[in-house]
């Protein structure tokens, strides 16, 4: 995300730090959680071609990336999608269940990425914790992250991780509402 909250793909551009920082969180879950749009956007980006090479233009690190994301099961929240593949399951029924009934599993847990669903999921008390990467931009337009939460929410800072390109990563864990 930018500094102004803006969360999109072609605005905040991950360098080759961050992408070996993507690598390791994507590769530390059990699975991964998109939505449609998410999906469809990662699979044209990294699943592996059907020759079995990569593209000339990846280097090591992008390979790494390409790698771990197109390794990893997925599933995929989406109304109107009838089937998916890529290591991916299609979750059907009420999203609180399901996701409840995938976080019981044992294991390291869930990534989830995308803008919708995490504000839904945040809306339903089912993240445990955030990570916003803040990039030294300002893009002025564009989607935002959680625009549209339902109830404040409060957060806890348990990390953060600055880059040689300036952005930073924060990790925060739900916090207690005030009273």
């Amino acid at each position: 995300m930018t500094v102004d909250g803006c969360c999109d793909h072609e605005v905040g551009v991950p360098d080759r730090d961050l992408l070996r920082h993507w690598t390791a969180a994507l590769a530390d879950a059990d699975a991964l959680l998109f939505g449609r749009v998410t999906y469809a956007m990662m699979e044209a980006a990294w699943r592996r071609p059907a020759t079995g090479s990569w593209p000339e233009w990846m280097d090591d690190d992008d390979i790494a990336f390409a790698e771990t994301i197109d390794a990893a099961k997925k599933y995929v929240v989406s109304a109107t999608l009838d089937r998916v593949d890529w290591n991916a399951q299609l979750l059907h029924g009420d999203l609180g269940d399901a996701v409840r009934a995938l976080k019981q599993q044992p294991g390291r847990g869930l990534f989830v990425g995308g803008v919708t669903l995490p504000l839904a999921l945040a809306d339903l008390g089912l993240i445990d914790a955030y990570e916003f990467v803040v990039h030294p931009v300002v893009a002025g337009h564009g989607p935002t992250l959680l625009a549209g939460l339902r109830e404040r929410l409060d957060l806890e800072l348990v990390g953060h991780q600055a880059f040689p390109s300036g952005a930073v990563a924060l990790r925060y864990r739900p916090g207690r509402v005030r009273a």
